[in-house]
C-alpha cells in the first residue's frame, strides 16, 4: 500500500496552463486491507491535477509493487499547471519499466488498474479527463443523481454488454475478479478516456473493486449523498464495505467542487 499526497479541505488550484480559471476543491484519500487480505495491495495519489487509485494484483507482494510503481509515477505529475495523454501514458511506461525490475521471474503475472481524473481545462472550458485501465471504477453524484463515469475492462462486463449474461448474474460470476486489460502483464496498458466538466456541486468518487463488491449503486449513492463532507462520506463508504464482507482491500477517494471561478476576480463565483 503506498499513499502520494495529502487530504484537503477547500484548497483552489489551478485549471490548466494559460486558463485564470481555479477550482476550489476538497479531497479525502483512504485504503484499508479489509477483513480477509494480508497485505494491502491498493495505493492511491492525490496531488492536484491527478488523483487516481490503483488496485495490484499478483503473488505474495507482487501486486503492491506493481500499484506502488503506478502511483509513484503518477504522482510525479502533481503540482503541473497541466497532464496531457502522453505525459500520462509516459508515467505508465516508466512504472512498467520499474515493476519487471522489482518483481521475480515467478511473479511475472504482476499488474495493476489504475483508475482516475485529471484536472485540466480548455481556456474557457474548464473539465475533467477520466481514465481507466481495469475495473475500478470512478463515479459522479451530481444534483441527486449517481453516475458511473469507467467501464470496467473484465471478462463479466464483456459478457453483460454483449447480452450473455445480466447485471444480476455478473455479481456472482466465477470470473468476477478477472479484468482483461491492466497495466504490466506483459502488455501494453491502453487506457479509455473521457471528457467530464467541471460543475460545482460535483462529488466524485474514485475506488477500488473492493469497495463496489460489498456495495451496490444504491448503496455507495446513499453514503455519498448523506455525507456532508468529503472525509465523511470516504469514512463512511470504506466503514460500510468492512461491515460488509471485507473481502478485498478497499480504497476510495472522493473529491468536492465547492467552487469555480475566474481567479482575477475578487468575488467567487458559482460557489456552493
Amino acid at each position: 500500500m503506498t499513499v502520494r499526497g495529502e487530504n484537503a479541505v477547500r484548497r483552489r488550484v489551478p485549471t490548466g496552463v494559460g486558463s485564470h480559471i481555479e477550482a476550489e476543491l476538497s479531497w479525502h484519500g483512504m485504503t484499508d486491507v479489509g477483513l480477509r487480505r494480508e497485505v494491502n495491495q491498493d495505493s492511491y495519489v492525490a496531488i492536484p491535477p491527478i488523483f487516481a487509485v490503483a488496485d495490484g494484483m499478483g503473488g505474495h507482494a507482487a501486486g503492491e509493487i506493481a500499484s506502488e510503481a503506478v502511483v509513484r509515477r503518477l504522482a510525479e505529475l502533481g503540482g503541473r499547471d497541466a497532464v496531457t495523454h502522453d505525459d500520462f501514458e509516459s508515467a505508465l511506461d516508466d512504472a512498467i519499466d520499474d515493476i519487471e525490475l522489482n518483481v521475480g521471474e515467478t511473479d511475472q503475472g504482476t499488474g495493476t488498474t489504475v483508475t482516475g481524473l485529471i484536472l485540466g481545462s480548455d481556456i474557457d472550458e474548464p473539465s475533467w479527463t477520466v481514465f481507466n485501465i481495469g475495473d475500478s471504477r470512478v463515479y459522479q453524484l451530481y444534483k441527486g443523481a449517481l453516475s458511473q463515469l469507467t467501464v470496467d475492462h473484465s471478462v463479466v462486463q464483456h459478457l453483460v454488454d454483449t447480452g450473455q449474461i445480466t447485471p444480476e448474474e455478473a455479481e456472482v460470476h466465477p470470473h468476477a475478479n478477472v479484468i482483461t486489460r491492466a497495466v504490466g502483464l506483459g502488455e501494453d496498458p491502453v487506457a479509455d478516456y473521457g471528457r467530464l466538466a467541471l460543475i460545482p456541486g460535483q462529488r466524485l468518487l474514485v475506488c477500488s473493486d473492493g469497495l463496489t463488491k460489498e456495495l451496490t449503486d444504491v448503496g455507495i449513492k446513499h453514503y455519498l449523498t448523506e455525507s456532508k463532507t468529503a472525509k465523511d462520506a470516504a469514512e463512511n463508504l470504506v466503514s460500510a464495505s468492512l461491515g460488509n464482507l471485507g473481502r478485498d482491500n478497499v480504497t476510495v477517494l472522493v473529491i468536492d467542487v465547492h467552487a469555480v471561478g475566474d481567479a482575477r476576480d475578487t468575488v467567487e463565483v458559482q460557489t456552493i
